[in-house]
C-alpha cells in the first residue's frame, strides 16, 4: 500500500497539528526520531480521550502493537467501551481488532515502524445514522536508536453533518466498512535540532 510524501499541512485536526509539532520539537539531530521522555504535548484530559499509545514488539521480523494506553472515545469508536479501562491495555492490537479490521488499519503501522516518521490517514465511514464521518489517525514513532519503540496516536472522528453518533463508528458492527482516501507518510520539512548522542539518557519530570 502506497504512502505519499507529504509535509505537515496535511493534516487537517488542528490538535493533531499541534500533536505533531510537539513531536517535532522533540526530534535531535542525529536521531531518526525523538525520545518518548522529551515529548511534551499539552494534552488535555478531553484530548486524550482520542489518543493511543503503544509498545512496539519484534520477535524476528514479526512486529506487534501492545496497547499501553486507549482514550475513552476510541473505546466508543471501536465498540469496546463495555471493557473496564485496565482491560483495554496490556493487549495486542491485533488481539483487540480482530482480523478483519486488523488488516485495514495495519499498513499505517508498519509504515511509520519502517520509516521512522509520522503516518497520517483519512478514512470515510457512516455512522448509525447514516452519516459521513471522516476518521483522521495520526500515529507519532518514538525510539531511543534506529527502531521505534513506541508509538503515540491521535484519532479524530469529524463529520461536515454535525453531530453524529460515535459509538461502533469502527467496530465490528458498524454501518459501513471504512474507506482511505488519504495515506501520506511526513518526511518533509525537518529541521531537528543537535543532540549529542541518541543514547542520551532522559528522566521522566
Amino acid at each position: 500500500m502506497l504512502f505519499e510524501s507529504a509535509d505537515p499541512s496535511i493534516i487537517r485536526s488542528i490538535m493533531q497539528r499541534v500533536l505533531y509539532k510537539a513531536w517535532h520539537r522533540a526530534l535531535r539531530a542525529p536521531c531518526p526520531m525523538p525520545l518518548i521522555a522529551d515529548f511534551r504535548a499539552e494534552a488535555t484530559a478531553d484530548e486524550q480521550a482520542d489518543m493511543m499509545r503503544y509498545d512496539v514488539e519484534r520477535s524476528g521480523d514479526a512486529v506487534r502493537f501492545l496497547i499501553t494506553r486507549e482514550g475513552a472515545r476510541l473505546a466508543a469508536a471501536y465498540g469496546s467501551e463495555h471493557l473496564a479501562p485496565d482491560e483495554r491495555t496490556n493487549r495486542y492490537l491485533d488481539d483487540a481488532l480482530g482480523r478483519e479490521r486488523y488488516e485495514r488499519v495495519i499498513a499505517s503501522y508498519r509504515a511509520c515502524v519502517a520509516l521512522k516518521r509520522p503516518t497520517y490517514t483519512v478514512a470515510t465511514v457512516q455512522d448509525a445514522d447514516g452519516k459521513d464521518v471522516s476518521y483522521e489517525r495520526l500515529l507519532l514513532p518514538f525510539g531511543s536508536g534506529d527502531a521505534v519503540e513506541q508509538i503515540v496516536g491521535s484519532f479524530k472522528a469529524i463529520s461536515i453533518d454535525g453531530g453524529f453518533k460515535l459509538s461502533n463508528l469502527m467496530g465490528v458492527m458498524a454501518t459501513t466498512v471504512p474507506v482511505t482516501t488519504t495515506r501520506a507518510v511526513i518526511d518533509r520539512e525537518f529541521v531537528p535540532a543537535p543532540r549529542p548522542s541518541c543514547d542520551d539518557a532522559v528522566e521522566l519530570s
